[in-house]
C-alpha cells in the first residue's frame, strides 16, 4: 500500500500551534509504520461523498483526515474536530475522467452559491471612472475544453459564467491545476496543452505537484520539515516552459512583482543540474540576504540527498566576485568606502582647482559613470553616455573633470584600494580570454539591479554556448542602477526575452493600485517592452487603504491606533511591518513606538507591551 501525503495536509498543519504539531507528527509516523490505522481510532466519515474518508485521532480535539483504499493511504488534511470533519464532508478524492490525474475535488452541491466578496476601488485623487461590466472569461471554450485542463464535470457551468471578478472567489474551489490552466488563459489566451494520461493517476504530472509518494521515514521527516512553501518554490505552468527551454543565447524572464521569476530562476537551476549529472551551476542574486533565501528554496525544492545541491553555488553578486579574486590574487579585495572616496576626491578637486562641482556630485559621478563603466581616459569619459544622470555635461566640463577621477583611481592604486566596480571589472578582463570557466552555467536573480560592470562580469563568467546565462528581473522594481543597455556589454536578450503575465504573491487589489504608478509599457534601453497589459493575480484580498494626515503627530497616532488594532485582533507583533520612506525616518517609528507603549502603561493596561516594530517581512503593513 502506497503512503503519500497531499499539500492540502501541509498547508492545514502549518496552521497548527506547535504543540498539536507535534502531535500531529508522532501520528503521522505511527500511521507510515502501521498503515492499518488500528492505533489511532479510524473512524470512516458517514456524512462524506466520497466513502473513502476516515478520520485518525490525534488528540482530545486534532484530528487527521486521510483517504484509505486497498492500494493508498493519503493523509489529506488535520484541524481541529469539527473542522476535519466539514472539510472531508465537502470533498472527494477521485482520478479526473479526461485528464487521469489523481484530483482533490470540492463537491459542488457542498458550496454556497459562488459569487465573488465585495470589492472595494482603490481610490486615488482623480475621480473614478465607471468600468463596463466585465465579460465571461471563458465564454469561448467549450466543455472538452475544460474537460482537457481538468475542471470537474459539476464546476463547469460556474466556470463559464466566471469574469475577472467572480473567477477569483471560484478559483478556490476549483482542483489547482484548472485555476491554473484557466488562469493562463485568461492571461494570455491560450490553453496549456494537458499532459497525457498515466497507468496510474498518482503518478500524473498535476497529481506530482501537489501529492507526495512517501518512501520511507526520512522523506517523511523531510515532508514534514520542509512543507510545500507554495509561494516559495512551487512551479505554476505558466512559467513551466521557461524552465524546460532551450536557449541557445543570454535569455531573460520579466515580470511584475509576484509573477514568479525567481521560482523559474531555481528551478532553471535544478533542471540544468538534473540534466547534466556533471554541471556546475551559479545561482546569484543582488544581495546576501537574497542569496541565502534561495539556498533555502533549493533545499526545499532539490534536497540534498539527490546530488543536485553541492553542485549549485548560491551567492550574491559580490560575494562571489570576492571569491574569484581570491582565486585569482590570493587576497581578499580591499574595498575604498565612500569616506575614503570623499577624501581621495576632495584632495584631487583641490589639487585640479575645480570649482563649481559638489561634493556629492563628484562621489555621484565617479560612482555611477567612471567607476561603474571602468573609465580610464579622457576618451572613454568624454563618448560615454550618462543615462540616468539629471545634469548634463558638455565636452569642456568632462575635460575639467577628468584629472580629478585619474587622480582619484591613481591614489586608489598607489594605496592599493580597489573598488567593487573595478573588481567586477578586473575579473571579467581576466576571464574574457579563457575557455575553460568554473561554472556550465550561470543563473541570476534580480537581474535588474545589475550594474554595467556586474553584468560584464557575469557575461564573462557564463560559457559560450546554449543555456549559458540566464537572467530574471524586472525593470519596473529597478532601484540600485540606471538603465543601460545589456546589448552593448554582449548581453543580447532580443528574441529570447518573455514576460510572465499571472501573479501568485499579489492579490488583485494591491495590483490594480500598483500598475496605476507605473506605465503600462516600459521600454529597457535595447528597445525591449516590458508590457503590464494582460497581467492577471491568483487571488482577492481586503483594498490597500490610502490616507492622508495634515501633521505628523496625527499621523503617527492613525498608525498607532491601526497596530494596535491588529494586536487585539490576534495578529502577533512579527507579523506586522512599518516601512517608511528613508533611514532617517526609522528613528521616528521607534520614538512613536514607545510613545505608544507608554500610552498603553498610563492607561494601566495590562496588555503585553508589544508595541509596532520595524519590519521587512509583516503580513500586515502600514
Amino acid at each position: 500500500m502506497n503512503f503519500l501525503i497531499a499539500d492540502t495536509f501541509t498547508a492545514s498543519f502549518n496552521r497548527l500551534s506547535g504543540v498539536d504539531q507535534k502531535a500531529v507528527k508522532a501520528s503521522v509516523f505511527d500511521l507510515q509504520m502501521d498503515r492499518s490505522g488500528n492505533g489511532l481510532q479510524l473512524h470512516r466519515i458517514d456524512k462524506s461523498k466520497d466513502p473513502n474518508f476516515w478520520s485518525a485521532r490525534v488528540n482530545r480535539d486534532i484530528r487527521l483526515i486521510v483517504h484509505k483504499t486497498a492500494e493508498s493511504l493519503l493523509v489529506a488534511y488535520v484541524d481541529h474536530h469539527d473542522g476535519a470533519y466539514a472539510w472531508a464532508e465537502r470533498r472527494r478524492i477521485e482520478a479526473h475522467p479526461r485528464t487521469g490525474a489523481i484530483q482533490i475535488v470540492e463537491v459542488r452541491e457542498q458550496v454556497a452559491e459562488v459569487a465573488p466578496p465585495p470589492t472595494f476601488d482603490f481610490v486615488f485623487p482623480e475621480p473614478a471612472k465607471n468600468e463596463a461590466a466585465k465579460p465571461a472569461l471563458f465564454a469561448a471554450l467549450d466543455d472538452n475544453a475544460l474537460l482537457s485542463v481538468g475542471v470537474p464535470a459539476d464546476w463547469l457551468a460556474d466556470v463559464r459564467a466566471a469574469d475577472e471578478d467572480s473567477f477569483f472567489t471560484l478559483a478556490a474551489h476549483l482542483p489547482g491545476e484548472a485555476s491554473e490552466a484557466l488562469l493562463e488563459f485568461a492571461a494570455t489566451g491560450k490553453l496549456a496543452l494537458p499532459a497525457p494520461p498515466t497507468a496510474d493517476p498518482f503518478k500524473h504530472p498535476d497529481a506530482l505537484r501537489r501529492i507526495r509518494l512517501i518512501a520511507d521515514q526520512e522523506e517523511l521527516e523531510q515532508a514534514l520539515a520542509f512543507p510545500w512553501e507554495k509561494w516559495g518554490v512551487f512551479l505554476h505552468p505558466s512559467q513551466r516552459s521557461l524552465v524546460e527551454r532551450s536557449f541557445s543565447g543570454p535569455a531573460r524572464v520579466a515580470g511584475s512583482a509576484g509573477t514568479g521569476k525567481t521560482i523559474v530562476a531555481i528551478h532553471r537551476a535544478v533542471r540544468l543540474a538534473r540534466e547534466n549529472p556533471s554541471a556546475k551551476i551559479l545561482l546569484a542574486s543582488f544581495s546576501q540576504p537574497l542569496a541565502d533565501a534561495l539556498a533555502k528554496k533549493l533545499l526545499v525544492l532539490a534536497p540534498e540527498t539527490g546530488g543536485v545541491v553541492p553542485r549549485i553555488t548560491t551567492a550574491s553578486f559580490r560575494g562571489i566576485a570576492e571569491q574569484m579574486y581570491q582565486l585569482e590574487h590570493g587576497v581578499r579585495p580591499r574595498i575604498a568606502s565612500d569616506v575614503v572616496l570623499r577624501e581621495r576626491l576632495r584632495a584631487a578637486a583641490a589639487g585640479a582647482a575645480i570649482k563649481g562641482f559638489s561634493e556629492r556630485f563628484l562621489l555621484s559621478e565617479w560612482t555611477n559613470v567612471v567607476d561603474a563603466w571602468g573609465l580610464s581616459s579622457l576618451d572613454a569619459y568624454s563618448t560615454v553616455e550618462r543615462m540616468g544622470r539629471k545634469s548634463r555635461l558638455g565636452p569642456n566640463q568632462r575635460a575639467r573633470l577628468w584629472p580629478v577621477f585619474a587622480a582619484v583611481r591613481e591614489t586608489l592604486e598607489t594605496e592599493r584600494y580597489t573598488t567593487w566596480a573595478n573588481v567586477f571589472t578586473g575579473l571579467a578582463k581576466a576571464l574574457e580570454g579563457r575557455t575553460s570557466k568554473p561554472f556550465d552555467h550561470i543563473v541570476i536573480d534580480e537581474a535588474q539591479d545589475l550594474a554595467p560592470a556586474e553584468l560584464r562580469f557575469f557575461a564573462a563568467l557564463a560559457p559560450a554556448g546554449p543555456n549559458g546565462l540566464f537572467l530574471s528581473g524586472d525593470i519596473g522594481q529597478r532601484i540600485f542602477q540606471h538603465p543601460f543597455s545589456w546589448a552593448s556589454l554582449g548581453v543580447d536578450v532580443r528574441g529570447r526575452s518573455h514576460t510572465l503575465k499571472v501573479c501568485y504573491r499579489t492579490s488583485q487589489q494591491i495590483r490594480r493600485a500598483a500598475d496605476r504608478l507605473l506605465p503600462t509599457v516600459r521600454r529597457d534601453s535595447d528597445g525591449l517592452d516590458d508590457e503590464r497589459r494582460g497581467i492577471i493575480s491568483v487571488f482577492d484580498g481586503p483594498p490597500p487603504e490610502i490616507r492622508s494626515f495634515a501633521t505628523t503627530a496625527a499621523e503617527a497616532e492613525a498608525v498607532r491606533q491601526t497596530v494596535e488594532g491588529w494586536l487585539s485582533e490576534g495578529i502577533v507583533a512579527h507579523e506586522i511591518g512599518l516601512f517608511v520612506r528613508t533611514p532617517e525616518l526609522v528613528v521616528r517609528a521607534h520614538r512613536d513606538r514607545r510613545v505608544s507603549r507608554r500610552s498603553r502603561d498610563n492607561d494601566g493596561s495590562n496588555e503585553p507591551r508589544q508595541g509596532f516594530g520595524v519590519s521587512c517581512s509583516g503580513r500586515h503593513g502600514v
